[in-house]
């Protein structure tokens, strides 16, 4: 079993670390690295694993998941890209960076994978989208997955793809999240007390997120059997399409795929 470091361990880099241990992976093979010392101290109170410095990870590490923020990861990557032997793997976890940019700062011929996953890895639902960079191969594509896989479901992607990614399901949490709060607020609007709309809402959603994905039916088939016509459904309906709902969500996915992209480039 490899030896996996995870450096900058902050948000995702935790929910990594805790879906591995999870899955059963041992806490002596992996590593983790902070900033701050107190954030060290607790999450080998809280996992049980080693933390060390940044040399130490990259001398011990066969997975070296690089999960800082992407605003941070030149000033890491100029440090330690260059010390980091070629025959090690880079994961990336950092969003809108391409493996273009970390090949910038490693020894030639060092294999990079780009990983997007979601916040739903907290409870082992999530969405990882992985892609091979230049001298990555199908062995390095297979332990990310194999790395994820606890996490939820995994797909491999062209990185080409991958800020659209990043836009549909990297940031897709929020977007029901979003959701639901509006729809809990039309509840309240209704009369319904703010729980018992929370509680119908979320259920609701659980349910037809479990059809959608277990019916093999296309959304259009499934919401058309709940549209009677001159129906309540169909008002509804109605109304979000007169309110351009479609269009919006067309045009919110169009600008986060171009943030991604103007991250990429600040960065770059």
């Amino acid at each position: 079993m490899h030896t996996i470091a995870v450096i900058g361990t902050g948000k995702i880099g935790e929910v990594l670390l805790s879906g591995l241990l999870r899955a059963g992976w041992p806490a002596d093979r992996l590593l983790a690295t902070t900033r701050r010392p107190e954030r060290g101290a607790e999450l080998k109170e809280r996992y049980g694993v080693e933390i060390v410095d940044n040399d130490t990870a990259i001398a011990r590490a066969d997975v070296l998941a690089v999960a800082v923020k992407p605003q941070d990861a030149e000033v890491l990557m100029a440090d330690l890209g260059p010390r980091i032997p070629a025959d090690k793997l880079v994961v990336s976890l950092c969003a809108g960076l391409p493996t273009s940019f970390f090949a910038k700062w490693l020894p030639a011929g060092t294999p990079v994978v780009r990983v997007m996953t979601n916040t739903p890895a907290l409870v082992d639902e999530a969405m990882t989208a992985i892609s091979a960079g230049a001298h990555a191969t199908g062995d390095h594509l297979s332990l990310a997955e194999e790395m994820f896989r606890p996490l939820g479901r995994t797909i491999r992607v062209p990185e080409s793809q991958q800020d659209a990614v990043t836009a549909l399901s990297g940031s897709g949490p929020a977007y029901f999240y979003y959701l639901v709060e509006a729809m809990t607020d039309a509840g309240i609007l209704l009369g319904l007390p703010r729980q018992v709309a929370h509680d119908l809402i979320v259920q609701t959603a659980i349910g037809s997120a479990i059809m959608l994905r277990d019916s093999g039916e296309h959304p259009v088939k499934l919401r058309e059997a709940v549209t009677s016509p001159a129906g309540t459904t169909i008002s509804a309906i109605r109304e979000l399409e007169d309110h351009r709902v479609r269009a919006a969500l067309l045009a919110a996915l169009e600008a986060a795929r171009d943030r991604a992209r103007e991250i990429a480039d600040q960065t770059g």
